[in-house]
């Protein structure tokens, strides 16, 4: 198999895209890729986010523009904000133009997973808002589609939909992923890596 790098890059406020990263990740070592995650610059100061609760960030590095020319692929972690993505992941796009420029994105694969808050809080709008940047960078996105016949089941209320894994977070982010979600996010690192090994090689 060609060797391959992907990255996982994310925002979580209270950690439900973290756990979903972690899982994320275990799907693409197992589908042979090389993996590191990465967490988008934050916006809000910390006075605001000690009033929100928010547990501290996770020890990930934080992602810069000129980082994605080392990798094949990337997933991207979106915590749902009214029906798009976060604020930071926008601001981070806004700082790819010297990429989109050279084509530097061209032909890398690119994959969503989310956290909304409750069953109409956007899971599959969120994805499809990342969608016009993937179109202008010249990216093939990789969604799950049903890969995860999981994603069927009427067993348990869970996030995750053919764009992509997901979670609910519950309308005041006390609800954690559960295994199911879980595990659906780790088909869908397995499939995604799949993917991106068949493009590389």
């Amino acid at each position: 198999m060609t060797a391959f790098k992907l990255t996982s890059f994310q925002y979580s406020l209270y950690g439900h895209i973290t756990a979903l990263s972690e899982a994320i990740k275990k799907g693409l070592v197992a589908g042979g890729a090389d993996v590191d995650i990465f967490q988008f610059p934050e916006l809000l100061n910390g006075e605001i986010l000690g009033k929100m609760h928010a547990p501290p960030k996770p020890e990930y590095p934080i992602i810069t523009a000129d980082k994605m020319t080392e990798y094949d692929g990337f997933m991207f972690g979106l915590s749902g904000r009214f029906g798009t993505v976060p604020a930071q992941m926008k601001s981070f796009m806004d700082s790819t133009g010297a990429l989109w420029q050279s084509g530097g994105l061209i032909g890398k694969t690119a994959g969503t997973f989310t956290s909304v808050g409750t069953q109409g809080g956007g899971q599959e709008l969120v994805n499809y808002s990342a969608l016009p940047f993937f179109a202008h960078q010249g990216m093939v996105f990789v969604p799950l589609g049903y890969k995860d016949s999981k994603v069927f089941s009427f067993d348990e209320v869970h996030g995750a939909s053919p764009w992509g894994a997901g979670t609910f977070a519950g309308p005041d982010g006390s609800r954690t992923p559960s295994e199911f979600e879980l595990a659906i996010a780790e088909t869908h690192g397995n499939h995604f890596a799949e993917i991106t090994a068949k493009l590389a090689a």
